[in-house]
């Protein structure tokens, strides 16, 4: 399958999503190298050392982390290779049309890639894949091997043994605090064979129970 040009909006695409993106310039800088720290997904550096901005961030991290949410690796293409990232920040925004979005941070070098493909494949993990979301997670350049994959409807990889997939082109993009707000429009989804879910709350991977 041919993968949507670079260029031009991919077919589906909403035709002002473009006017959303950042500045090539900008896209550029975040390709560059980063020194970064990653927890479960990516960590986004705090901007201040102070002490009082330290507990008050350390505080928000504490409470939102009572919020148990899933787990998924956001995946596309560039140059021809795949790339991915761990993320929690994804949710269900519209069921007409069918919108989803995800938070990717805006030191983030997986998403400035999936922005130039304008397209990415939502994997819902499964219990039992921390490592895929460990390894996703990290700044390596290895993160897909070993990984078994196949390729979705719009070109991005879909990993094996997830809980399900959600297959979108980019539909808008808007900045919000120091991450982006993507809106995804969905082009397709389905389920996979497991059915228990992978979970993190306060900081650590948990399962669901009886």
């Amino acid at each position: 399958m041919s993968q949507p040009s670079s260029l031009e909006p991919p077919e589906g695409m909403n035709p002002q999503a473009r006017e959303t993106w950042p500045s090539p310039d900008l896209i550029d800088q975040f390709l560059g190298d980063f020194d970064f720290h990653f927890r479960l997904g990516e960590e986004t550096p705090l901007p201040s050392d102070d002490p009082r901005t330290l507990a008050e961030a350390r505080h928000f991290r504490d409470v939102l982390g009572r919020f148990c949410t899933g787990v998924t690796v956001v995946t596309s293409m560039s140059g021809g290779e795949p790339v991915g990232m761990t993320c929690q920040s994804f949710s269900s925004v519209s069921l007409s049309p069918p919108l989803v979005l995800f938070c990717p941070a805006k030191t983030s070098r997986a998403w400035p890639q999936m922005q130039r493909a304008g397209f990415f494949c939502v994997n819902l993990l499964a219990a039992g894949q921390e490592e895929i979301s460990n390894r996703m997670a990290s700044k390596g350049s290895d993160k897909f091997d070993g990984v078994q994959w196949t390729t979705s409807e719009t070109g991005a990889p879909l990993l094996d043994g997830v809980l399900g997939y959600v297959d979108c082109t980019v539909h808008a993009v808007h900045e919000a605090g120091d991450h982006y707000v993507v809106i995804g429009k969905v082009h397709n989804l389905g389920f996979g064979q497991p059915d228990e879910p992978l979970l993190f709350y306060r900081g650590s991977y948990t399962a669901t129970r009886d």
